[in-house]
C-alpha cells in the first residue's frame, strides 16, 4: 500500500519535464519584460532630461518651429522646437499609408478571390521579394531614381515629402498586402457561399461581403504599415533633404523625427542639451510605436468580437 501511494505521488518524467519547460518559458518571457522595461526606462530617462535637467518647456519643445539646439533663443533657452520633425513625419506616414492602401487592397483580392493560382505563383513571390530588400537598397533607388523624376516633373532640388512618400509606400506596400491577404482568408467560407446563393455577383460578394467582413484586419494591416512607415530611418533620410523646416510644399527639404536622430546622434555628447532633445525625439518615436500598438490591439479585439 505504501509502494502505491509512493508511486502515485511521485511526478512522472512527463510532469517534470512539463514543470521544466513551463520555468524555462516563463523565464524567457521574463527577460523579454525585463528587457522592454529596460528600454523603455532608458529611453525616458534620457528624454524627459530635455525638461527636467535643461528646463525647456514641453509646449515650446513641441509647438515649436524652429530647430537649431546650439543657439539660445529670445526666451533663453535653445531653440528646440521638434514641430518641423513631428509633422514631417505625419504627413509622409499618413501619404504612404493613404497611397499604399488601395494597392494592397487590390493586390489581395486578386490574390484571394480572383486568380488565387496566378497570385499564389506571380504576385506572392514578387510581395516576399518587396519584404527581403534592405532599406539602404531602398533609399538608393529614391536617390537615383525617384529624386531626379520629381526634379524634371516638378522642378526644386527632387528632395522632400513626395520622394519621402513614394519610398515608403513601396516600403509598406509588402506588409499592408501581406496582413491583408491574411484577412481576406480569415473571412469564413460560407460567407461566400450564403451571398452567391442569393443571387449576389461576384463582384457584390467581394466589395458587399467579404471585404466588409475583413474591415478589422485590413484596418490593422494598415495601422501596421502605418508603424513601419512612421519608424523608417535610412530610406527616408536618403530622400526627404533633412531640412529641419516647417513642410511648406510636397517638393521642398524637409525632415522626419527619425532622419534627425540618425543625423545628429553620433556627433552629439552625452549629457548635453543637443544630445538630450535627440533623445526627447526618440522618446516621441518610441510613444508613438506604442500608440500604434495599442491601436492593433484594440482594432483586433473589436474585430475577434464581431
Amino acid at each position: 500500500m505504501e509502494d502505491v501511494q509512493k508511486e502515485l505521488l511521485t511526478k512522472s518524467k512527463r510532469a517534470k519535464m512539463e514543470q521544466r519547460g513551463k520555468f524555462i518559458s516563463f523565464m524567457c518571457i521574463a527577460l523579454i519584460v525585463l528587457v522592454v522595461l529596460s528600454i523603455f526606462y532608458f529611453v525616458a530617462s534620457k528624454g524627459l532630461a530635455t525638461f527636467f535637467v535643461n528646463k525647456i518647456n514641453v509646449f515650446d519643445f513641441l509647438f515649436g518651429s524652429t530647430w537649431n539646439p546650439s543657439e539660445i533663443g529670445s526666451n533663453g533657452k535653445p531653440m528646440v522646437g521638434a514641430l518641423p520633425m513631428i509633422a514631417g513625419s505625419f504627413i509622409v506616414t499618413f501619404l504612404s499609408a493613404i497611397i499604399a492602401t488601395p494597392f494592397a487592397i487590390g493586390a489581395a483580392v486578386f490574390m484571394t478571390e480572383i486568380s488565387p493560382k496566378k497570385g499564389s505563383k506571380i504576385l506572392q513571390p514578387v510581395i516576399e521579394l518587396l519584404v527581403g530588400i534592405p532599406s539602404v537598397v531602398y533609399g538608393f533607388i529614391g536617390l537615383t531614381v525617384i529624386v531626379p523624376f520629381i526634379r524634371s516633373i516638378f522642378g526644386g532640388t527632387g528632395f522632400g515629402i513626395l520622394a519621402g512618400t513614394f519610398v515608403l509606400f513601396v516600403m509598406i506596400l509588402p506588409t499592408v498586402t501581406t496582413m491583408t491577404v491574411d484577412a481576406l482568408k480569415s473571412v469564413p467560407r460560407h460567407y461566400r457561399e450564403a451571398s452567391l446563393a442569393l443571387g449576389a455577383t461576384r463582384w457584390q460578394t467581394i466589395y458587399k461581403v467579404v471585404l466588409r467582413a475583413a474591415v478589422p484586419g485590413i484596418l490593422t494591416a494598415v495601422v501596421f504599415g502605418m508603424a513601419r512607415a512612421f519608424g523608417e530611418a535610412l530610406a527616408i533620410q536618403m530622400v526627404i533633404g533633412n531640412a529641419a523646416i516647417m513642410p511648406n510644399s510636397l517638393i521642398t527639404p524637409a525632415s522626419t523625427l527619425t532622419s534627425i536622430l540618425t543625423m545628429g546622434i553620433g556627433n552629439t555628447i552625452m549629457g548635453t542639451v543637443e544630445n538630450n532633445v535627440l533623445w526627447s525625439l526618440a522618446l516621441i518615436l518610441l510613444l508613438m510605436s506604442l500608440f500604434f500598438n495599442i491601436v492593433i490591439r484594440i482594432i483586433g479585439r473589436k474585430g475577434a468580437l464581431k
